[in-house]
């Protein structure tokens, strides 16, 4: 560690003469936003001695590096992380308090990194602290959003998009590095021809060029030197190709490129844009990984040997064909080696089953964008069908080619260009295997493996649970902040009843947090020894907060129906930003604040229901969200959610999991037993057997249901709205589009999934023993365990050997 500020004098001492010769004025005069950029800027100093022996060290050992390609990071406020990881946030926090400031404060002047949009980013930002902590040489890839996905208010019961300015008093962590730039071309003319020896040449003509410019942010691990880097990269103008004329227009487009996460694409001009924001990032990065490559070995031939490529999804798909251009047209490599250097490099996961999210590109627009990347596509489509044939499967070509239908299937490139392919979760990759991508695991039987998600217990359990951390540490020592599977140790003490009225001390404090937050910035009172009865996540049909507020609504008109029939009170939390066109989403965001206005305003239901709906759902809002929960709500349709990784934060934070059989809720509940989780509804072989025999009929659970059918004619009787219509597109995808996922058919089940939570809660003893275990089995999700799995499985990647 650097002896920057190694005592609290010392800090004290250089932070005030900082302060004064940034601002030039005395420390006392000086704002507070002023103080919290120089703060910010004397911690990332401080690192750079770190991050410069880390590069050393690798430069030095040889050692192989993965780049990370991921359209999204969702970082999360970085001050208390990079203090604490660096060992100096006491430290500091003391230093402050002598100076009259609150650490606290200068945290919440921190915005959230608006670089994604949900589990995708969340992911990318928990392995990225997992790999730095474990001395693994592993990097960051993305765009440098300048507004994040969109700032969500709600006005009159409606979601309303607000732009993110998250930017807007700049990112302290990041350093801005204008000469590592470079050029990314877009559309224009290809002229190609042989040469004198028979090899193909192409003359490129682009009619758009942007500057792709690098700011780089430190990855700081735990109590570790090992300091990594995540570059993002932001588009700026290219004098030399404006043309006459053309500056405003030139001007706009090259702001559009790293504008905002996720353009609309319901627009062409939108798909245009994320296209263009694909193939910017990923040029630009591996044009970044060969010139870092090629500063330490003489050739790319060890390429596949020294470096490895994750493929976050399949927004960087473009890996594959870039870096076969770069190889065969700028290094002049035969097809074959190329092909060979790409697929030892490149490895992909898969985080969808569903047939929408896997994305396809127009090939007109592909080709007319990137007409070498798109040449190259076809070559790569074309002697995959060889090679498909040869194996005798030409009978399965039309369910794996990467082009058919005028469509280029990103999965399929994917897959084809990868030497590892893996799902998220074990019941995700099985499907993967025996059924979305069966013909290709047919193909290619050792491609396919698992890696089951995981997140940093050090963010989600040590720093933003500091109370439940302590109780810990006084039972069961303090290994499992570095040997998260330790906290199975805890088993030993589940039932020692000073230990559990404890536990339900520190949730009690927790909840009264949450309880604070929401009296502050909605005006709500909740009561804090009610149920907390958490749904956190993005807004979308398959993840079913429309059964979760069907089930609220059942509650109220039950109540109100019958007045002797009441319930151990209860506070339903949601938090979830639904995509800006997608209006089902927007009508579930609706109905929610809708039936909360209602019930939260009706004297005789309220003491014993309320709804809560906090507004822009981020990381710092699941930071007070997820260890206040009594309930985790992961209540997706079997087969439909690849594996969450929010179930596992609610987990270690001392939740019981009341959901479907889904996603990674299967690991969960074979770790702690389905005596300690609340599991109900419909199986994946359940849905796969109704939809063979075509057997499933909303219109007759609606007719046959009383209590289904009283909760759906709320919609329109006036109960909730007043218009009769408001409803109308929720109605109708229920009754009309016979409710593909299956929300009618688990209603039932899941209310009486609701009743057995509510047995449990009142039996105290059982329930903190039930947390407990809940905690004591969480290590295995811990982000450490899944990089490792990776670092041996797929990416061959060995700690950083420092020279002691």
């Amino acid at each position: 560690m650097s002896n920057r500020f190694d005592s609290k004098e010392v800090f004290i001492e250089r932070y005030k003469q900082e302060v004064s010769e940034t601002y030039g004025r005395d420390f006392e005069e000086t704002f507070p936003a002023e103080r919290y950029q120089v703060l910010g800027k004397m911690i990332r100093d401080y690192v750079g001695i770190n991050w410069k022996e880390t590069k050393n060290a690798i430069r030095k050992s040889q050692s192989k590096q993965l780049y990370y390609f991921s359209m999204e990071f969702l970082m999360g406020r970085l001050l208390t992380s990079n203090l604490m990881n660096l060992g100096i946030y006491d430290l500091v926090k003391e230093g402050l308090q002598d100076l009259g400031m609150d650490l606290n404060d200068m945290e919440e002047m921190e915005s959230d990194a608006g670089l994604g949009n949900g589990g995708l980013g969340r992911l990318a930002a928990c392995f990225m602290d997992s790999l730095a902590s474990l001395d693994l040489a592993g990097h960051g890839n993305c765009i440098r959003y300048r507004y994040g996905l969109f700032k969500q208010k709600i006005v009159n019961n409606e979601q309303v998009e607000l732009p993110d300015c998250w930017l807007k008093n700049g990112n302290v962590w990041e350093v801005w590095k204008p000469h590592h730039a470079m050029q990314v071309p877009f559309g224009g003319q290809l002229d190609a021809y042989m040469d004198q020896n028979g090899k193909f040449r192409s003359n490129y003509h682009p009619e758009f060029v942007v500057r792709a410019v690098p700011y780089d942010e430190p990855i700081i691990g735990y109590h570790t030197t090992t300091t990594n880097t995540l570059r993002l990269w932001d588009a700026e103008v290219d004098e030399d190709f404006v043309q006459a004329g053309q500056l405003n227009k030139y001007l706009n487009d090259v702001m559009a490129i790293t504008a905002n996460v996720y353009p609309d694409d319901s627009t062409e001009e939108g798909k245009l844009l994320r296209l263009k924001q694909e193939y910017f990032f990923v040029c630009a990065g591996i044009d970044q990984i060969i010139r870092s490559h090629l500063r330490a070995y003489p050739s790319l031939d060890n390429l596949g040997e020294k470096v490895a490529i994750q493929l976050n999804d399949t927004h960087p798909v473009l890996v594959i064909p870039e870096l076969m251009r770069v190889l065969c047209d700028d290094y002049d490599y035969e097809w074959d080696h190329a092909w060979d250097i790409v697929t030892k490099t490149v490895a992909y996961t898969n985080h969808t089953v569903m047939a929408e999210a896997l994305e396809k590109w127009p090939q007109e627009m592909m080709r007319s964008l990137l007409p070498r990347i798109y040449m190259i596509i076809e070559e790569i489509d074309r002697r995959f069908k060889y090679e498909v044939d040869h194996k005798g499967m030409g009978h399965v070509w039309n369910n794996v080619a990467i082009l058919k239908e005028g469509q280029v299937h990103m999965a399929h490139l994917a897959i084809v260009g990868s030497h590892s392919v893996n799902g998220v979760a074990k019941l995700h990759t099985e499907i993967l295997i025996h059924d979305v991508m069966k013909d290709f695991a047919d193909l290619y039987p050792g491609h396919f493996n698992n890696k089951t998600n995981g997140i940093t217990h050090r963010r989600w359990l040590l720093y933003s649970n500091p109370q439940l951390t302590k109780l810990l540490e006084e039972t069961i020592g303090d290994s499992f902040k570095t040997h998260p599977e330790d906290l199975e140790k805890l088993m030993e003490h589940v039932d020692d009843p000073i230990l559990q009225q404890r536990f339900m001390d520190v949730k009690l404090e927790r909840k009264q947090i949450l309880a604070d937050y929401v009296k502050k910035t909605l005006g709500i009172d909740v009561d804090v020894h009610s149920i907390f009865d958490c749904q956190a996540k993005r807004l979308h049909a398959y993840k079913r907060q429309l059964l979760n507020i069907f089930h609220v609504m059942h509650l109220y008109l039950k109540m109100k129906e019958e007045p002797s029939f009441r319930i151990y009170p209860r506070t339903f939390f949601f938090s979830a930003k639904a995509a800006p066109s997608y209006m089902l989403a927007k009508e579930i965001i609706k109905l929610i604040n809708m039936v909360a206005d209602k019930i939260n305003n009706d004297p005789e239901i309220n003491q014993y229901i309320k709804v809560v709906f906090i507004p822009n759902y981020s990381v710092s809002v699941a930071e007070i969200l997820l260890n206040a929960a009594d309930v985790s709500e992961q209540i997706s349709t079997a087969g439909k959610e690849a594996s969450g990784t929010g179930n596992m934060k609610y987990m270690m934070n001392g939740a019981i999991t009341l959901g479907t059989l889904d996603g990674a809720n299967v690991e969960i509940v074979e770790r702690v037993g389905y005596e300690n989780a609340e599991i109900f509804g419909l199986r994946v072989e359940d849905i796969e057997e109704v939809k063979k025999e075509n057997s499933y009929n909303a219109w007759h659970i609606y007719h046959n249901n009383y209590r289904v059918r009283r909760v759906i004619d709320s919609l329109k009787n006036g109960t909730w709205s007043s218009n009769p219509d408001e409803f109308q597109l929720i109605y109708n995808d229920l009754l009309l589009r016979n409710d593909e996922f299956y929300v009618l058919a688990d209603f039932d089940a899941y209310v009486y999934a609701q009743r057995q939570v509510e047995a449990r809660y009142q039996d105290k003893t059982s329930w903190a023993r039930t947390m407990l275990i809940n905690i004591a089995q969480s290590g295995y999700f811990s982000s450490d365990r899944t990089i490792r799995e990776y670092a041996k499985e797929i990416w061959d990647l060995h700690p950083i050997p420092f020279k002691k």
